[in-house]
């Protein structure tokens, strides 16, 4: 009697940990050192500005969602200053920014753009706080 081959089953079959791809993070220590020089996207105050980062994803933007432990990439950072900083992880990120009629991915991709250009940047706080 002849036996067929035995077939070996790779590690990953039927595995969940080769399921989910994580994006690599961006990293870009100029842009978040410009992003603390603007003003905060929801009272326009410079005093203790951070970067807050946008946890939430959008497929519109090519954004997926941080999971836990999970730090979002750099582009996506908003100026904030720390009590509003505080606010947004207090609470639901998109209720927080559905409140304030907001578009964080959007104006976070806007600010990308304009790294450097504190003008520009103001503008478009501005535009998208309706100010």
């Amino acid at each position: 009697m002849i036996f067929p081959q035995r077939i070996l089953r790779p590690q990953t079959a039927f595995s969940v940990a080769g399921s989910r791809r994580k994006h690599p993070r961006i990293e870009n220590r100029n842009h978040l050192s410009f992003i603390r020089r603007l003003p905060c996207v929801v009272c326009s105050t410079r005093v203790r500005i951070e970067a807050a980062h946008i946890r939430m994803g959008n497929p519109l933007y090519g954004k997926s969602a941080a999971g836990m432990q999970e730090k979002p990439s750099d582009t996506f950072t908003v100026p904030l200053c720390a009590p509003h900083h505080d606010e947004q992880h207090a609470m639901n990120e998109a209720q927080f920014w559905m409140a304030l009629a907001i578009d964080p991915l959007r104006l976070a991709l806007a600010l990308f753009d304009s790294t450097g250009d504190e003008d520009r940047a103001e503008q478009i706080i501005r535009s998208h706080r309706g100010n």
